[in-house]
């Protein structure tokens, strides 16, 4: 896997969006990457308010233009976050989301930044059906929703495992996103049909039983997996969860104290892709700490919400 060398962060200029762009600064100065701070307003938008304003919509749309522009420079040059990075920046007119996944298609980032909440897209759409549409649009670029403020590099990070082949990725990008924290492992199970075994007449001391049989042939697998992405047995732990795996991430960030959570989408069927997605977005919505998503290289890029 290729370094870190071009971060996009995205924001709406709002006071909450701001963490992500701290988050976002702090991973370019340590990973030595090029920054680029994106703006988009939809300045379409504007256009139903033609009635009311008249000819003045123009004159409206330059002056919000204009505002965009010198609050991105203030924010960029501030010295109190940007680390010394001199970032790229850019306002563009267009829908948010649309805008971008365009750009980071151009960019070909390594890594796209948001906010979680914010005054506009960011605060009503992240938690709903567009962070779905904006990780299809995105495929190739692993998403960091930043939720809380950047005050150190990441300490603790939870990685979800379900041993398909975008873990290996998502173990290898938390490395690179936080070099220096301690890494958890976890793979989370259900039995197929658990639910109706015992219902079925299966002994519920045979379902215990394949149960723990189960979970250590997925230790073994997870060892073999860390060792694959070449980590050190010192530099992670390794835990088995039984039960649906949106809940125990949720429980194992609260355990451990995870600062970062790392989790993969991927699945080119739509079942799989519905499945897939309603972990990832339980976690978005449930979740203390930052979520990064890594996409799977099978994915392509949807056009339908």
């Amino acid at each position: 896997m290729k370094q870190l060398s071009r971060i996009l962060a995205a924001t709406d200029l709002s006071a909450p969006a701001r963490h992500a762009i701290e988050r976002a600064f702090h991973l370019s100065a340590s990973t030595n990457s090029e920054l680029y701070i994106l703006h988009a307003i939809e300045f379409d938008t504007l256009d139903s308010l033609r009635e009311m304003l008249g000819d003045d919509v123009l004159a409206v749309k330059a002056r919000l233009n204009s505002d965009a522009h010198t609050r991105l420079d203030q924010l960029a040059s501030n010295p109190v976050i940007n680390r010394g990075v001199s970032p790229h920046t850019c306002v563009a007119d267009g829908n948010p989301l649309d805008t971008i996944a365009t750009e980071a298609d151009i960019l070909d980032a390594d890594l796209v930044i948001l906010g979680a909440r914010g005054e506009s897209f960011l605060r009503h759409t992240l938690l709903g059906s567009t962070a779905a549409r904006l990780l299809r649009k995105s495929s190739r670029h692993p998403i960091l929703v930043v939720k809380q403020p950047p005050h150190e590099a990441y300490r603790s990070v939870l990685i979800a495992v379900d041993f398909s082949p975008v873990s290996l990725e998502a173990i290898r990008m938390a490395r690179q996103v936080a070099p220096g924290a301690d890494l958890v492992l976890l793979h989370a199970f259900e039995l197929p049909y658990e639910g109706k075994l015992t219902f079925a007449g299966v002994d519920e001391h045979v379902i215990r039983q394949y149960i723990a049989s189960g979970g250590e042939t997925r230790r073994k697998k997870l060892h073999d997996l860390a060792a694959t992405a070449g980590l050190t047995t010192s530099e992670y732990t390794v835990r088995i969860a039984h039960g649906d795996p949106a809940q125990q991430i949720i429980a194992m960030e609260q355990e451990t104290d995870a600062d970062l959570i790392v989790v993969g989408k991927h699945g080119s069927h739509i079942a799989e892709e519905l499945l897939i997605g309603s972990v990832t977005k339980h976690v978005l919505a449930e979740s203390q700490c930052d979520l990064l998503v890594i996409c799977g290289p099978q994915n392509a890029p949807e056009s339908s919400p």
